[in-house]
């Protein structure tokens, strides 16, 4: 019988040769321990259940040929909430709970006296930004919008399982949030923003949608037409958040000095000193970042 320190060892190895995070294999094996009631760390120089050994092996199977552990799993983890995921929708990214925190933090700084928030998430995905933004603040009104149908129905489910109120429609960027007539307080986008041509890992390539990774020629595709048509769905106070690419500083400024002169505007660094977060305002106190 293999023990599970035997078994993490030698698949940490393989990872290695495979140009994998070998640091994948304990993460993927505490999920499995977790769902069947093992009790790991108690156990880790003990014989691995047959039951168990099998599930591990069958899953890092599929690791090993570069599928994202996720998909393996059905589910990522993010803001603490358990997100369902597969090739329909992207696997939410540890970053992108650095925006849902900058973002409640500043509907609390602008709105912290109203009773209700108007919010949109624009091209929802799994549903990941909207449900913990809905669930971390209860003031928020929470809409959601993607242009995938199939997108949107792992969205629906995700919102379900983790008691998330959201208004879900089906249509390009903000355009059923336009053509509804909703008036927002704060628009999130976490939009695809990787240059067409950018190399990327295939484990990323070959499993997760195109449609929510790549951002046209230059990957500002889609902030031009959020830019473009913005003014109909804001509020006269009002801000605008997204996730940018971490190299794309100089771009987006001057993308916003062309589209939104009137705006101010803030771009923050991640927990790795990256450029990675922008916030918009449109009609609120907020020194500008340049």
């Amino acid at each position: 019988m293999t023990t599970f320190a035997q078994s993490v060892r030698e698949y940490e190895n393989r990872c290695i040769e495979k140009d994998i995070p070998a640091e994948t294999v304990m993460a993927f094996l505490v999920e499995l321990s977790q769902r069947e009631r093992y009790d790991l760390y108690a156990n880790f120089d003990s014989a691995m259940p047959e039951d168990l050994q099998r599930e591990f092996d069958e899953g890092m199977a599929r690791i090993l040929q570069g599928e994202p552990m996720s998909h393996v799993l059905g589910y990522s983890w993010f803001y603490g909430y358990k997100i369902l995921v597969n090739g329909d929708v992207l696997i939410p990214r540890y970053e992108t709970e650095e925006l849902c925190a900058g973002i409640l933090s500043r509907m609390d700084e602008f709105f912290g006296d109203r009773d209700e928030i108007v919010t949109a998430d624009i091209g929802t995905g799994s549903g990941a930004i909207a449900i913990t933004l809905k669930n971390e603040e209860p003031k928020v009104k929470m809409y959601a919008t993607d242009i995938s149908e199939e997108a949107l129905v792992v969205a629906k489910k995700n919102a379900e399982i983790n008691d998330a109120p959201i208004t879900f429609l089906c249509g390009d960027m903000s355009e059923p949030i336009e053509k509804e007539n909703i008036k927002l307080d704060v628009l999130v986008c976490n939009p695809p923003y990787i240059p067409q041509d950018e190399v990327m890992e295939k484990s990323v390539t070959d499993f997760e949608p195109h449609v929510a990774l790549f951002g046209g020629e230059d990957g500002l595709f889609f902030y031009r037409k959020i830019f473009a048509h913005c003014h109909e769905v804001l509020k006269e106070k009002a801000f605008m958040a997204f996730e940018m690419g971490w190299n794309q500083r100089e771009a987006m400024t001057s993308l916003i000095k062309e589209y939104l002169p009137e705006m101010s505007f803030e771009i923050v660094k991640d927990i790795n000193g990256k450029d990675r977060m922008l916030y918009v305002y449109r009609n609120l106190e907020k020194e500008k970042n340049i």
